[in-house]
């Protein structure tokens, strides 16, 4: 059997046209935010809240209130998802009296929402509708309307959610937000609740972290250059420290050190049996501190275009952080 032809379509006509009346859908909510106080007086009774969040929706709004629960939780809002049809055969029992619940529906009117409603009017839970439609049944009924207009679904039909739920999850989005910096949310407080993944590493992984897993290499200025060599290749970080006799950090040598000074680049050194560490060392390494985050070791690496910094604690000689060190750790 011929596979059937596909129509004649302008596919990234299509596509620019979805974008563009979807974001045309978000300057409208934008528009819609200050007719009213509504918003910012939503945001002032959650932050009051000594309970949770609690976000329903049906069909394809569920499916954003799941999106805004997770996004409320990971910006230090407690938050659930409930399904508004599943709510009246028993998950009404998540529901405390110390909630809050924000319920997001594009009319309004369906028959699920108006069961739920009265439900949740009789627990005297503080009620938000996030809705398309400001005079449904659900916004008569919400303490706080938050209005999400569309004037229509992308798309030849005005049919599937696409314009709408955009909006929705743009609202939701916007109310998180300012809750977390109503709340003076840190990036520490986020990478308390993300201590997984690259983005968690970033905000809280310190340069001790890594550096304390590697070994110290170290000589001191007097030691030859077999004693460097030793040093540098058994404890494989391709560079050891060099200390004064006060134990305070004096320079860094480097196999790229040694190298050139192997292949003659150092015209001065003649007899090798005399080379010192001092000799050969560089001053004033590029150091970080054990308790600076390991992006920015990363960070001052890729300044200087050099694969290991000399790490250390109040100004004294802690060890090394290694590039591979970061590259194991996903942070590159």
């Amino acid at each position: 059997m011929l596979p059937t032809p596909l129509p004649a379509t302008n596919l990234l006509g299509v596509a620019r046209q979805v974008l563009l009346e979807e974001a045309a859908a978000l300057r409208d909510v934008a528009a819609a935010l200050g007719t009213t106080p509504d918003f910012e007086n939503c945001v002032r009774a959650i932050l009051r809240l000594e309970g949770r969040v609690v976000v329903t929706g049906i069909g394809k709004s569920a499916h954003i209130a799941g999106k805004i629960v997770a996004t409320l939780n990971s910006t230090g809002t407690p938050a659930l998802f409930m399904h508004a049809a599943d709510a009246i055969h028993g998950d009404l029992g998540m529901i405390q009296p110390q909630d809050f619940v924000v319920a997001i529906s594009k009319s309004g009117d369906t028959p699920e929402i108006k069961v739920l409603v009265p439900l949740l009017r009789r627990k005297g839970v503080g009620l938000a509708a996030l809705v398309a439609n400001a005079d449904s049944y659900l916004a008569q009924q919400a303490d706080f309307v938050l209005h999400a207009p569309v004037r229509r679904e992308a798309g030849p039909h005005d049919l599937a959610p696409t314009t709408s739920t955009t909006a929705a999850l743009g609202l939701g989005d916007a109310l998180a937000v300012c809750l977390l910096e109503a709340r003076q949310f840190t990036p520490q407080d986020f990478a308390r609740l993300h201590p997984g993944g690259t983005l968690g590493k970033k905000l809280y992984l310190k340069v001790g972290d890594l550096s304390r897993q590697n070994q110290r290499p170290h000589v001191p200025e007097g030691a030859s250059l077999k004693e460097v060599l030793l040093e540098i290749s058994g404890k494989r970080l391709g560079a050891t420290a060099v200390l004064d006799a006060a134990g305070a950090l004096a320079g860094i040598i480097t196999d790229g050190d040694l190298r050139r000074m192997l292949g003659g680049q150092l015209g001065h050194i003649t007899d090798l049996e005399s080379v010192r560490a001092r000799d050969i060392l560089t001053p004033r390494p590029a150091t970080i501190e054990v308790d600076d985050f390991a992006a920015e070791a990363l960070a001052r690496m890729q300044a200087r275009n050099i694969t290991q910094l000399v790490v250390t604690e109040a100004g004294r000689f802690a060890g090394f952080i290694h590039l591979h060190d970061l590259l194991r750790e996903g942070l590159v």
